[in-house]
């Protein structure tokens, strides 16, 4: 029998497998439990007659993280990925007919920028540059580090760095200080949506988003963002680390102050000498644990939004779309108030188009499309009973309404299948707590640092938790960056310190 300690982690996505990295590069014996047949969870991937989709995240954004966090994995962003700036990161497409390429090149922005508002485009340099400098503060000193006690957290130092980030303030509010149009407004606070917040309610802190986008810049990666998971995987085999797919847990077996171990849907018991939860944190609060008081203030908590994804496989390339495309319809409050407040999703929704064919022609046979639709929509609530397939047929004319106009008029005729993704598919296929995609918890200010679930459970002081619900939140470079500050604390605990 091995003398290594061992770890058992429910669920493969990339939290899950870089913290497997981590453990097994310190010596753990390592056994990941997964509940589908692949892995890499919401970062998934689909092929279906050589059309490939990424199920999850598209963007390649924030590469300072990335490459910070594969470096303590042994890894090399530049070496170990094909990876290529965009110069034009996405265009996004407006009401009014009016077009805004979101660039790097600083010409680019400024000629399109101008002709909507003069003196925009200085603003902007203004708007990026504190902007990124809310990027860098939060890294250091608030969402890149692990916070043990409530103490560590609640300081004047940190107090004075929570008013220096605006949290205060709502973003809808900040950003009128740079821009009048409503466009430019649009423009640089849709990307809230990114981690399924509410630009209208989320702290100015998020105004980082589109600041770091245009300092660091988004990149194109060769194979999609599943590319990420096939290479950690590869990594976590190599160095002994165990995936068991379709193997789902059904239970984390608790006795005094420990978890010992977990039962599988087989009704088979595994025992290990630590325990990490990379399934959805709310779901494993409610159904794997018996620690229904804290599950169910976690279900009062504010949850992010949904999503609904029309993934389309066409038999055409359409030269009208680039890699990204944001489309906005009229009404960007009400939509948002849709989402949000009503659960649900406005007829003529804001939407956005992956093309991954645009740089990489393999996601797509020769002389044709792949396309992935992404719509904003309301997590399932059981105060707003839906029907989805209703709204689903109202939101997908809409699309197709819109496309035609960019000079897509036949689309519908190459459109080969189609596979939609619904709230509740996310619900269902993911244990994703009201099918909430971008994360389940939203990042509203008491719901970050100390305030979020803690990445250790209070109680069970072997047990720990990795993922988009505990420190620091939501999207893949955080999820990655929750692997490392998790993976950092077992290995504190285990020394004793």
């Amino acid at each position: 029998m091995s003398d290594k300690k061992s770890a058992i982690i429910i669920g493969a996505g990339i939290g899950g497998i870089a913290t497997g990295i981590y453990l097994a590069r310190n010596g753990y014996e390592v056994r990941i439990y997964e509940k589908t047949a692949s892995p890499g969870g919401r970062c998934g991937q689909t092929i279906r007659e050589g059309h490939r989709f990424d199920l999850g995240a598209t963007m390649f954004l924030m590469p300072s993280v990335y490459r910070d966090v594969f470096a303590s994995l042994g890894l090399k962003l530049e070496e170990d990925f094909e990876i290529a700036p965009l110069s034009t990161m996405y265009k996004l497409y407006f009401q009014d007919g009016s077009v805004l390429p979101f660039s790097t090149d600083d010409e680019v922005m400024r000629s399109f920028m101008e002709k909507m508002e003069r003196g925009s485009f200085k603003k902007l340099q203004s708007y990026v540059s504190l902007g990124y400098q809310f990027f860098r503060c939060s890294i250091k000193d608030l969402i890149g580090r692990n916070f043990y006690k409530w103490s560590e957290f609640i300081t004047v130092k940190n107090v004075l760095l929570l008013i220096r980030l605006r949290t205060y303030l709502k973003h809808s509010v900040f950003i009128k200080k740079y821009f009048h149009h409503p466009n430019l407004r649009m423009a640089f606070t849709f990307q809230n949506i990114y981690i399924g917040q509410n630009p209208f309610q989320s702290p100015a802190l998020f105004s980082m988003l589109s600041a770091t986008e245009l300092k660091e810049g988004s990149f194109s990666i060769q194979g999609g963002m599943y590319s990420i998971v096939e290479k950690l995987v590869a990594t976590a085999t190599s160095l002994g680390v165990d995936f068991q797919y379709k193997n789902p847990v059904s239970e984390i077996i608790v006795l005094d102050h420990k978890a010992t171990g977990v039962v599988l849907n087989d009704g088979n018991e595994i025992n290990a000498d630590i325990v990490i939860a990379n399934a959805d944190l709310p779901y494993v609060y409610r159904e794997l644990l018996p620690d229904k008081k804290t599950s169910s203030r976690i279900d009062k908590m504010s949850y992010a939004c949904s999503a609904m994804v029309f993934h389309w496989g066409l038999d055409k390339v359409y030269p009208q779309l680039g890699h990204h495309s944001v489309f906005f319809s009229k009404g960007y409050r009400s939509s948002m108030k849709m989402i949000f407040k009503k659960k649900a999703l406005a007829d003529h929704p804001n939407f956005y188009v992956h093309a991954p064919v645009r740089s990489d022609p393999k996601a797509a046979p020769e002389g044709q499309d792949t396309l992935s639709v992404v719509v904003p929509a309301g997590h399932l609530d059981e105060h707003h009973d839906h029907d989805w397939n209703k709204i689903k047929n109202t939101a997908r004319a809409s699309i197709i309404n819109r496309l035609k106009q960019l000079g897509m008029e036949d689309i519908e005729e190459h459109i080969k299948f189609e596979i939609c993704y619904l709230p509740h598919t996310w619900k269902s296929v993911y244990n994703v707590s009201r099918g909430a995609v971008f994360g389940s918890l939203s990042h509203r200010i008491f719901q970050m640092g100390y305030f979020r679930p803690h990445n250790r459970h209070n109680r069970y002081r072997n047990l720990y938790f990795v993922g988009g619900s505990t420190h620091p939140g939501n999207g893949i470079p955080l999820v990655l960056m929750s692997a490392k500050l998790t993976s950092e604390r077992i290995l504190k605990d285990a020394k004793g310190l």
